[in-house]
């Protein structure tokens, strides 16, 4: 009887050890997912602030909600680039005076 529990103790010990180390990997995949996206969100941010510099007019006096340069587009239609390289349109009236 001794010979069976002690195999059945070591077995029990090994699939615990085996679960522990899965979780320790899995902490460390959400880490490395966190810093891919922010490093692809920077990316697409840098990207689209170029070609907006590109093809579309900066907007000189006026600036964003929280200090963004402002682009105009071909059709006169006023933009900024978010954190995540989306364009934000802006009404005339959400336009603020850029400080000097």
């Amino acid at each position: 009887m001794k010979p069976l529990f002690k195999s059945a103790l070591f077995a029990a010990a090994l699939f615990v050890a085996a679960q522990t180390q899965a979780k320790a990997m899995d902490r460390d995949t959400t880490r490395v997912g966190t810093a891919a996206k922010k490093a692809g969100h920077k990316t697409s941010e840098l990207a689209a602030k170029g070609a907006a510099a590109v093809t579309d007019k900066k907007y000189e006096g006026k600036c964003g909600p929280n200090g963004q340069t402002v682009y105009i587009n071909e059709h006169s239609h006023y933009y900024y680039i978010n954190k995540r390289g989306h364009r934000v349109y802006l009404k005339k009236s959400e336009l603020m005076d850029k400080k000097m």
